[in-house]
């Protein structure tokens, strides 16, 4: 129960960090902090609370991350489902308080509210096929440098910068492509309140996030086997 709850708080802040950054600060007039700022806020999310949570639950954040860790052969079956419902209801919950806080302001529209789109809802205007393979290789790349970092063999107590840096480059490349996912349940979280396009879109934001990182469980765990 205590990593459930880790988890549930762990998400709660990436969603009201990152997808914070990019309601209330990105388009300020005079200091909107832009994509490059949002970036950087995912990724200062995800470094935080490695070292907060991090020796409670092994701070995953992500539904595609707990089920890569498994096919990495790092996670146990029988925790994927909880930890990934306690994922969504964070995620949920911090956009719930975004939401509270955003409609605060006078003339508050809620527009796409973070949510990660293709097509017309693509911040660059890429298509479906661009949005796949962009969610399904950052996601790899992203288990990759998570599986590597936190190796037996690597250095210890670093990992939390390595994930932190490496979300914050994912966001660097892909936002312009899909707003950047690569993370289930920040991507649902924003859907359920934006509704229409983001609903009808969401498959894509599960389906390639979870499709990259079982590629990469299984890559590294050939590569590099590890056991907890």
């Amino acid at each position: 129960m205590k990593k459930l709850l880790a988890e549930f708080i762990g998400t709660f802040w990436l969603v009201l960090g990152g997808c914070g950054s990019a309601v209330l600060a990105a388009g300020f007039p005079e200091l909107g902090i832009g994509f490059v700022g949002v970036a950087i806020a995912f990724g200062l999310t995800v470094l935080t609370m490695a070292y907060a949570i991090g020796h409670i639950s092994g701070c995953h954040l992500n539904p595609a991350v707990t089920i890569g860790l498994w096919a990495g052969g790092r996670f146990e079956a029988k925790d994927v489902l909880p930890y990934i419902i306690s994922q969504v209801l964070g995620g949920i919950a911090g956009a719930g308080i975004l939401y509270l806080i955003a409609s605060g302001k006078p003339g508050f529209e809620l527009g796409g509210f973070a949510a990660n789109g293709y097509g017309a809802h693509s911040p660059g205007g890429y298509t479906m096929g661009s949005a796949l393979i962009t969610e399904m290789v950052m996601t790899f790349l992203f288990l990759i440098i998570i599986l590597g970092a936190t190796h037996k063999n690597a250095s210890a107590g670093f990992a939390g910068i390595a994930i932190g840096l490496g979300l914050t480059l994912i966001h660097l490349i892909s936002i312009p492509v899909t707003n950047t996912s690569v993370n289930p349940a920040r991507s649902t979280s924003q859907a359920i309140f934006v509704q229409g396009w983001a609903l009808e879109q969401l498959w894509l934001f599960w389906l390639a996030p979870i499709l990259g990182a079982v590629i990469a469980g299984l890559a590294y765990k050939y590569l590099a086997p590890n056991k907890e």
